[in-house]
């Protein structure tokens, strides 16, 4: 009895390692000509024209002059805008900058106002708490500054009139290390300034 399972052992890796050389067989690739089919007998070719000459070249276009260059847009300085006690600042939770319900309410009064004064530019401050990277908070803080912005436009004030500026974690209003003060970080402040 021992012997049929010693032979069944070796036939089970032979058959394997067998099919395993041999494979499956791959039919060569082949390449196929195609002969032109048979077709009636031709006449003697006709003999080429000759080309026919070449057109002179059209003369090149004068030259379009450049498309005045618009000037520069007028680079926003921060310290030309002033903090604006009708405008109230919006908070954001932890490592977000989506707007918040009550914060949604505050932006109402913030749009209302704008739209009342239109001869009034708002600049838009982003600020985040001192957790994270230079790198990560500037770039929060500019998610959060353009998200009130998008809020504002959406209430009716005009985008032109919006300029977003992100601090990141560089202007805390509290200094401590508790979560009180860290929320007080997160938020969005509006200046304002008369064209």
């Amino acid at each position: 009895m021992a012997k049929p399972r010693a032979h069944a052992y070796l036939v089970v890796p032979l058959l394997a390692l067998t099919l395993f050389l041999v494979g499956c067989p791959k039919r060569p690739a082949t390449t196929a000509a195609v002969a032109p089919a048979p077709s009636a007998p031709q006449a003697a070719p006709a003999p080429t024209p000759a080309p026919a000459p070449m057109p002179a070249p059209a003369p090149a276009p004068a030259p379009v002059a450049p498309a005045p260059a618009r000037p520069p847009a007028p680079m926003v300085k921060p310290s030309e805008f002033a903090p604006n006690p009708n405008l109230k600042a919006v908070y954001f939770d932890f490592d977000k900058y989506n707007i918040r319900p009550n914060d949604a309410k505050t932006l109402d009064a913030d749009a209302a106002w704008l739209k009342a004064n239109p001869n009034n530019l708002v600049l838009i401050e982003g600020h985040c708490d001192e957790r994270g990277t230079n790198e990560y908070n500037l770039a929060l803080g500019e998610r959060r500054a353009k998200a009130a912005m998008n809020y504002l436009v959406a209430q009716g004030v005009q985008a032109s009139r919006i300029t977003i500026i992100s601090y990141g974690k560089e202007r805390p209003v509290c200094s401590e290390k508790n979560e009180a003060c860290w929320a007080q970080n997160r938020r969005d402040n509006f200046l304002t300034k008369t064209r």
